[in-house]
């Protein structure tokens, strides 16, 4: 998010006239959106859906990725939170510089470090007051109970992982060498991406992977599924030559073909009806596959899947403003708490389902409270957040950036002016371009809508037409920057 105080937008705007042009091997900007609501959206489904299939004998698991193919969630979570540390890491670089962009890397990890750690306690806590044997193996808790020291010792080396908290490990490694990744990605993007498609055919070659313990097996082999987070990464810079590519027919008629046979041969697994229809010997080629290093089953499973989202499900900003939505968007800003909460529910599940019943009814009720609780979570989360504005806010243009940018500080007086906040000292200028893409004014201008901005400025008629969409409350106009 970019704030400039009025008394500065003068200055703001003359520098940025003075580098229009950019320098011979100036490096690429990521593109600077306003947060994207469908990426928390899309997250915070994610994370739904892990807990979904993380409770064993789980009906509600029927509404999620893993019956219908060969991916699931965790493929999602993965390739959006590349998606999401580009953007944020991007801003932070084109706004405070490279340093900032190290410090802020450095002290996510350590955040998700921490909770790693007091996710690995309260695991073991839970297993310990639950009576300890019936839940300790299902947990992977046993070995924490009867060697606490050594098993402590390991975990915070990330080689110990209480199960269904494998993937923080993975996180804290990403954090903590984001800012040198991001550095090659802004230099040599495809270069980069093919150092991690090489990676990961290494390990599928030699079966490289990193120390674990107690028996050397990581869930997610960081060497394998490093390559979904710099998939999301590249994405956002390369994104328009490779738009055009992945909306081509010639690469969505292979997708959606690949897409139906993986529904066959998963849904032949699980219905009696369709097992005879597929050959045992097909079965037992792509069974049992290989969740740890990312099987490239798994791997082109899941790019079908991203080629079909492009096609057939284009940005939809009333869509996210259904109840539902909205407790999916809360979720995924606050992925990390969420998630943890999601591990701990799902502990608490699986002994009500051991304690109480494993019916219908109860499972019903486990999955629906379950997403329930996550909701409620994150709004409070949200609300706390929340700091009391002390000063005005002016939300500035969501239209194109283009060459008269210049102007866009003489615009912002006479804005400020028409709307009567030039006596207001301090007013904050948050900016959000759409960078050409007008399908994101919608989402941009709701997001103004809910961050309770006094006046909103835009440029051109698009983006005004979004704003007027939006709310009838705030001000808005429009001026050519």
């Amino acid at each position: 998010m970019k704030r400039a105080h009025t008394r500065n937008a003068g200055n703001q705007m003359h520098d940025r006239t003075a580098t229009l042009k950019p320098s011979v091997g100036a490096l690429p900007e990521l593109k600077g959106y306003g947060r994207d609501l469908r990426i928390d959206a899309c997250r915070g489904i994610a994370l739904w859906c892990i807990f979904l299939d993380h409770v064993p004998n789980n009906i509600g698991s029927w509404l999620t990725l893993r019956n219908y193919g060969f991916s699931d969630a965790a493929e999602v979570f993965m390739f959006v939170s590349g998606i999401t540390c580009a953007l944020a890491y991007g801003k932070i670089r084109r706004s405070e510089g490279w340093t900032s962009v190290i410090r802020r890397t450095l002290r996510r990890s350590w955040d998700i470090y921490v909770a790693f750690l007091l996710l690995t306690l309260a695991c073991a806590i839970v297993v310990h007051l639950a009576g300890g044997d019936r839940l300790a193996d299902e947990s992977n808790t046993r070995i924490l109970l009867d060697q606490p020291g050594a098993s402590l010792a390991h975990a915070a080396i990330l080689q110990y992982r209480p199960v269904n908290t494998d993937v923080l490990p993975i996180f804290v490694l990403l954090h903590l060498l984001f800012a040198p990744l991001l550095w090659l990605l802004l230099r040599l993007p495809n270069v980069t991406l093919g150092a991690s498609l090489a990676l990961y055919a290494l390990v599928h070659l030699f079966g490289w992977t990193i120390p674990a313990w107690p028996n050397g097996h990581w869930a997610f082999n960081p060497l394998a599924w490093q390559l979904l987070v710099v998939l999301g990464a590249w994405l956002m810079i390369e994104g328009e030559r490779v738009r055009l590519w992945v909306t081509s027919r010639m690469v969505l008629v292979p997708a959606v073909l690949y897409l139906v046979f993986s529904l066959i041969i998963a849904l032949s697994l699980r219905i009696e009806s369709l097992e005879a229809l597929v050959p045992q010997g097909l079965l037992k080629l792509f069974y049992p596959m290989d969740k740890s290093n990312l099987d490239p089953l798994r791997l082109l499973h899941f790019l079908a899947l991203a080629v079909l989202t492009v096609w057939f499900v284009p940005p939809n900003r009333r869509g996210l403003t259904t109840a539902v939505m909205r407790g999916a968007i809360l979720c995924g800003k606050h992925s990390l708490p969420i998630y943890c909460l999601g591990v701990l529910l799902t502990l608490a599940s699986l002994l009500a389902l051991l304690d109480i019943s494993e019916g219908l009814a109860m499972q019903i009720t486990l999955s629906v409270g379950g997403v329930l609780m996550m909701i409620m979570a994150a709004t409070l989360l949200n609300l706390i957040k929340i700091k009391p504005r002390q000063q005005p806010t002016v939300a500035s243009p969501m239209g194109v950036r283009a060459q008269q940018e210049a102007r866009g500080a003489v615009a912002w007086c006479l804005g400020l002016r028409e709307f009567g906040r030039a006596g207001r000292q301090n007013p904050v200028i948050d900016c959000r371009f759409a960078e050409g893409q007008s399908h994101l004014l919608p989402g941009l201008a709701d997001e103004f809508v809910r961050l309770k901005a006094d006046a909103v400025a835009v440029s051109p008629k698009p983006a005004a037409m979004a704003a007027k969409n939006a709310t009838a409350t705030v001000p808005s106009s429009e001026y050519c920057f």
